[in-house]
């Protein structure tokens, strides 16, 4: 059992439950949150990375800084992730694969691979893995030389997609990316939908308001967003003007979230901005913002915020320690 160091409050329906005990069973659906920040550095909101657990499967989305962290709070072992997948190329949300992948390398308690480092993502995954390989080449060869490691677990397999379409079929998991619209210098761009068991999470990855969004999310039990949200008289700087243009104000999320009618909304990736003199808006602004458009159960993510997903709802929770 995960101990739950606080029962998190919903704002919406009471379909949606609170856990009073995590699943330890084998059709366990669990999504966790594993870092619900933006580029900007804190220490309360790691880089972007979500963890996916079903049955004995345990995935990844994005790995951020932090990602291996917040797995480490977890006691779960790097090397125990399957497949790691990727939304786009930005930096906050691949900076934590190095990490990610030669600690998973080395031997137990830190690592415990024993099949190569998996990464599936959109055309540029290949390319990104090779350069790992360059950068850290000389790391490799020194910890072969002085630890006698060998190239169990330090292997790497690529797959690569350019459309939308199933991804990874493997024990009743199944994956399916679909293009969303980051920016048109910002590709590509994808999410991700993941069904197991009859049940189904949607993760928008980085997103302006996108159809495919809804297409995809429409009915699953869980649909995480991204957002975007300042105060008003931000939105004059050209900087921060240009930074919205890639994202989700709540209101569009709103939105995103009444027509795909999800049994719960949550967001993820908080882009909030402050100044010296104005202040970023907090999370209750984000949730009035959202309520101009969406009247159904929703909660502003959290780093360790977990998802378990079952016939009776969701249970929402916090694992781990921080």
């Amino acid at each position: 059992m995960f101990a739950i160091a606080a029962l998190l409050m919903i704002v919406g329906f009471p379909q949606v439950a609170t856990a009073q005990g995590a699943t330890t069973s084998p059709d366990v659906f669990r999504v966790t949150l594993l870092g619900t920040g933006a580029p900007d550095p804190s220490a309360d909101r790691f880089g972007a990375s979500t963890l996916i657990e079903a049955g004995n499967q345990k995935i990844l989305i994005d790995a951020g800084r932090g990602a291996t962290i917040r797995l480490s709070q977890l006691h779960i072992p790097l090397g125990r992730i399957d497949v790691l997948f990727l939304t786009h190329y930005h930096s906050d949300h691949t900076v934590g694969i190095p990490d990610l992948w030669l600690t998973g390398w080395l031997p137990p308690p830190f690592g415990q691979r024993k099949s190569p480092f998996h990464v599936i993502g959109p055309t540029g995954a290949a390319d990104l893995m090779a350069n790992l390989q360059r950068a850290y080449a000389a790391d490799i060869r020194i910890r072969m030389a002085d630890q006698k490691l060998t190239h169990e677990g330090l292997e790497v397999k690529v797959e690569e997609f350019t459309k939308d379409g199933t991804v990874y079929e493997k024990d009743g998991l199944r994956v399916t990316a679909f293009e969303v619209n980051h920016g048109d210098a910002v590709k590509p761009a994808f999410g991700y939908r993941i069904d197991y068991g009859g049940h189904a999470v949607l993760i928008s990855g980085d997103t302006r308001f996108n159809e495919n969004v809804i297409k995809y999310g429409t009915g699953t039990d869980l649909l995480v967003h991204e957002v975007f949200a300042v105060k008003p008289e931000l939105m004059k700087n050209p900087a921060i003007q240009a930074i919205a243009n890639h994202h989700v104000t709540p209101q569009e999320a709103g939105t995103v979230f009444t027509r795909a009618h999800p049994k719960l909304a949550a967001y993820t990736h908080l882009s909030v901005i402050g100044t010296p003199t104005v202040p970023s808006v907090t999370t209750d602004d984000i949730v009035s913002q959202t309520r101009e458009t969406y009247g159904g159960p929703l909660v502003v993510g959290e780093d360790l915020m977990a998802f378990e997903i079952a016939a009776d709802g969701v249970a929402v929770y916090r694992r781990g320690a921080r």
